[in-house]
């Protein structure tokens, strides 16, 4: 069941789930996000930093293989760290595999994962909470700090490409992902699992958003995004506990530093209106 036949189809997917994620997270038409978070970039300079910032660890993420070439590590470290496992995805795969099972995994590994990123920053644009907003920049900075110095320098191979028997179902629904996907993603950025680190955030993160429907989704795309990774023949349980807790710690680190952001933002907004009141009045 070929779904995905190059990046672009990945691309239109994700720009419709993006749209329908906007409309069940704010219960508006997508459009009021939109121009909320444009007038936001024009008017808010802390804002734009923010976004600015998230952009740019994310562009070091993706040139993360240039530099790994350039560093040129040549030891592997996937026994060491997950030879303890055994066969346990072997079993998974021969136990429960099915057409439609790899289309939906696949469908929120590629599309809903990073739909889910995008949307968040509508949502909590247009809703004004810039405290979640924030939090979430700051927790996306975190997740990649910490990953990408592990990707560097602690090389772990998906588990398809370490193990013989456990196929990488990905190319059953996208055949050409290693032609397409390969260059954002190398074969031995295992550990930590940054699809388990950042859905999980983005569940920790909406479930204090005061948005109940927002909080039931994330999580439930972050447990299918986490069985993903192992059914797709991906990941192992190493990368994903590391994930889990590279979550745990980006999303309490973005809470406390938005509320300290948004805090600041309020400070200086009484402060500019306590001066405004005590000028003396024009005659």
């Amino acid at each position: 069941m070929v779904l995905f036949h190059n990046m672009s189809t990945v691309a239109y997917s994700t720009l419709i789930a993006v749209v329908v994620l906007i409309v069940f997270g704010t219960g508006r038409q997508p459009f009021a996000a939109a121009w909320a978070f444009v007038k936001s970039l024009v008017v808010s300079r802390k804002y734009l930093l923010f976004f600015i910032s998230v952009i740019a660890i994310m562009l070091v993420n993706k040139n993360e293989l240039r530099l790994e070439k350039w560093i040129g590590i040549t030891y592997d470290l996937t026994s060491p760290l997950t030879g303890w496992e055994g066969n346990w995805h072997v079993w998974l795969q021969d136990n429960i595999h099915s057409d439609l099972l790899t289309a939906v995994c696949a469908v929120f590994y590629l599309v809903l994962f990073q739909s889910a990123m995008i949307a968040s920053v509508g949502i909590y644009t247009q809703r004004g909470n810039m405290k979640m907003y924030y939090a979430f920049c700051i927790a996306i900075l975190v997740n990649y700090f910490v990953a990408v110095p592990f990707y560097l320098f602690v090389p772990v191979n998906e588990v398809w490409f370490a193990h013989s028997q456990v196929h990488f179902l990905m190319l059953d629904v996208f055949p050409t992902f290693e032609q397409e996907y390969r260059s954002l993603s190398g074969l031995d950025n295992c550990f930590p699992s940054l699809h388990t680190s950042i859905s999980v955030t983005l569940a920790l993160l909406a479930s204090k958003s005061g948005i109940r429907r927002w909080a039931v989704f994330n999580w439930i795309n972050a447990g299918v995004i986490v069985f993903s990774i192992f059914y797709l023949g991906i990941h192992w349980f190493t990368d994903m506990v590391a994930g889990v807790a590279l979550a745990i710690l980006s999303a309490y680190v973005g809470l406390r530093a938005g509320a300290w952001a948004e805090n600041r933002s309020h400070s200086r907004l009484l402060l500019r209106n306590r001066d405004k009141k005590s000028l003396p009045a024009m005659e």
